[in-house]
This record gives structure tokens, C-alpha cells and sequence, in this order.
């Protein structure tokens, strides 16, 4: 789309629905987030912050007259002598309500509001990463399309995982396939006892995922070294939920950290021994997270993240998914350059950290002996 018909379309929602915005501090931020459908760690402070150190937050809060629409947090660096620089919003913007009439509406207004100040007021590159979401439109990537962000990096296997948690016990379990529900049986039998646990019990979930990772030495790229510094300073509204399985011997065999926030709630990491897999606890964990998850009022759908190409992690994840659930992608950074040395720079600075990422990615699968097991 042309510049020209990109202000046009700004201009028609410009007056179809003119935004306030409103600049918050981090603890203010936080303290906010959970009331937003659309909440994700990545939109964050506390996240945010300690994972990309170089990059200033802008924390902001939108308004339709007294109505809060949503929120982004956006972060953003400035290239010297005024050669532009880059503005990023990962899984944003954030809508309070995702299921209003008006909610595509909203989100539109957002957008366009963040262009006019970032791409072309502050000459930036705009990089917005879309929420993924349990349905084959992905609206948000849609409409960015539509104004003229161009397609950046996607991820090499962007599949995404939804389980349908709005069900009830008996219509979860008939949703999965019938090799899960076997297995989940199975695991049924062996005297394993599930526990929602609090943040003073993170030391037994550290050091199961310590013992795992050095076990199947593989390196480790997540954000998983920001996890303790998230979990101490997180607002205690938005702060992820620890639940493990213990063995008949009150042994800690399966742990996992679920980001609770919202409609979605998000599988972050999980750990095992070498006792959960013959006692099929991945799949006795995982189930009494659903039947917890479905008594929390706002959650809909359980994302259980990726797979990062392997076979066993799909077949477990597409089993447990089932019948109800959803298999979709991740959608790819979408980029916006209203100025030619802004679009220069930041498709250089795009390009040299793609080329970074895939010769560690072919480093690491050159060494890998595989990935933290499912179960």
C-alpha cells in the first residue's frame, strides 16, 4: 500500500475514533496488566526490561473518550545523528476486552496511532510481532497487512498449540486423541500426586530443570535465565503459576510454569527426571493444568508453545489438542519504514541478526541430542 492510501486509511479511523494516550511508569505498568485480555509476558516490564537492557520502554495505555481500549508496551533505540533506529512490540498491542463488537475497531486505532508516532514522527522502524491466536484468520496480522507492513523473519517451525480449556472435564477428555487418552490412563495408575504450588517452592522446579538440561546437554536459548528475576519482581496480579508431580516417595519427577493472564494461558517451561517418562507424567501433569485452568473464570484456551521441528514433541502436543483445539502459526515480525534510511537501517540490522541466529541454530542441531522430553 502507498503512503498516500496509508494516511487516508490513518485519516479515516482518525475520525472515526480519535485515541488519548496515556504514558504509565513500570510499576504502574504491571500492577495494570492483568486486566488486559490480550496479556502476555513479552508485554511486560519486568520482563521486558531484563531481557533487552539496551532498548527504552515506553509503557502506554489507550483511550476511547473514559473507555480504556488497550495497552502497548513498546520498546525502542534511536541510531546516532538521527539515521533512524528501530520500535518494537512483541504480542501487542494489548486490548482490554477481545471479545467486544468493537474490538478490530480498537485494535485498528491502536495500530495507527503507533505508526504516527513511531514510524513517522519519530522516524523508526515499527516491528510489530502479532499474537498468535487458536484460529485460521489471524485479524491482527491481516489489517498489517492491509496498511503496508511488510513480512520480516517468521520462526523456522512456527507451529502453535491451542487446547480448548472452556470445556468441561468429561469434554476435554473426549477431545483427545485416543493414543493420549491411553497414555493419560496409564499415568493415572502410578500414585502420582499433582500440586499448584507457590512462588517459595521455584527452587524445586529450578533444580528439576537444571538436572534436566545438564542431563540431555543440550544448550539452553530461552528466556529461561530471566525466569527467577521475573518471578521476584513480577507484580503478584500477573506472576506465573508453579505446579509439579511428585511420585508415591514424595520425589519431584514433573514441574511446569504456566503463565496465567487473561483469555490464554501459556506454557513457559517445563522440567522432568528420568522417572516421569516411564510414568507417563507429562501426560497426568498436563491434564490436571487443563482441569485447573478451566476453573479459572477468563481462561479459554491453554498454549502449549512450539516444538522446534521435533517429532515426538508434535505428536504429543497434537494428541493432547485433540478434537477441539486448535493448530496454528506463529505469525511472522511485521515491519513498517515510512522513511527510506529508517527501512535501510533497520532491514540491515534485521538481516545481521537473522544471519547470527540461524548459524547458532545450525551450530546447535549439529550437536543437540534432542529436546527436554514432553513427558
Amino acid at each position: 500500500m502507498s503512503d498516500k492510501v496509508l494516511a487516508a486509511k490513518m485519516d479515516q479511523f482518525a475520525g472515526d475514533m480519535t485515541l488519548r494516550v496515556e504514558q504509565l511508569n513500570a510499576a504502574e505498568w504491571d500492577a495494570q496488566a492483568h486486566i488486559f485480555d490480550d496479556v502476555c509476558q513479552e508485554q511486560l516490564d519486568v520482563f521486558a526490561a531484563e531481557r533487552w537492557p539496551a532498548m527504552a520502554l515506553d509503557r502506554l495505555n489507550f483511550y476511547d473518550g473514559d473507555r480504556l481500549v488497550g495497552g502497548c508496551l513498546v520498546m525502542h533505540k534511536t541510531a546516532p545523528f538521527g539515521l533512524g533506529g528501530l520500535a518494537v512490540c512483541k504480542w501487542g498491542p494489548m486490548l482490554l476486552k477481545s471479545n467486544l463488537p468493537s474490538a478490530q475497531n480498537d485494535y485498528q486505532a491502536i495500530v495507527d496511532l503507533l505508526v504516527q508516532e513511531y514510524a513517522i514522527k519519530r522516524r523508526l522502524m515499527l516491528s510489530i510481532l502479532p499474537r498468535a491466536v487458536p484460529t485460521e484468520v489471524n485479524p491482527a496480522l491481516e489489517y498489517l497487512r492491509q496498511i503496508g507492513f511488510k513480512k520480516g523473519a517468521g520462526l523456522p517451525f512456527p507451529n502453535r498449540y491451542f487446547v480448548n480449556v472452556s470445556l468441561s472435564d468429561d469434554e476435554m477428555r473426549a477431545s483427545f486423541n485416543q493414543k493420549w487418552r491411553k497414555h493419560l490412563r496409564d499415568s493415572e495408575k502410578n500414585q502420582l500426586r499433582f500440586e499448584h504450588v507457590g512462588p517459595d517452592r521455584m527452587s524445586e522446579f529450578n533444580a528439576l530443570y537444571e538436572a534436566m538440561t545438564a542431563r540431555k546437554q543440550f544448550p539452553d536459548y530461552s528466556a529461561y535465565d530471566s525466569l527467577n528475576h521475573l518471578m521476584d519482581n513480577i507484580d503478584p496480579s500477573i506472576r506465573p503459576e508453579i505446579f509439579m508431580v511428585y511420585d508415591d516417595m514424595g520425589e519431584a519427577v514433573a514441574g511446569a510454569i504456566i503463565f496465567v493472564g487473561g483469555d490464554t494461558a501459556v506454557y513457559l517451561y517445563g522440567a522432568t527426571n528420568d522417572k516421569a517418562l516411564p510414568m507417563q507424567a507429562g501426560y497426568f501433569m498436563h491434564w490436571e493444568i487443563m482441569r485447573w485452568l478451566a476453573r479459572q473464570p477468563r481462561v479459554e484456551w491453554y498454549d502449549l508453545g512450539g516444538t522446534d521441528g521435533f517429532l515426538g514433541l508434535h505428536q504429543f502436543k497434537k494428541g493432547m489438542v485433540g478434537k477441539k483445539g486448535a493448530i496454528t502459526t506463529v505469525p511472522p515480525v511485521m515491519n513498517y519504514a515510512h522513511w527510506l534510511v529508517p527501512r535501510i537501517l533497520g532491514e540491515t540490522l534485521f538481516l545481521a541478526r537473522d544471519v547470527k541466529a540461524n548459524l547458532g541454530r545450525m551450530i546447535n542441531n549439529l550437536r543437540k541430542k534432542g529436546p527436554s522430553d514432553p513427558q
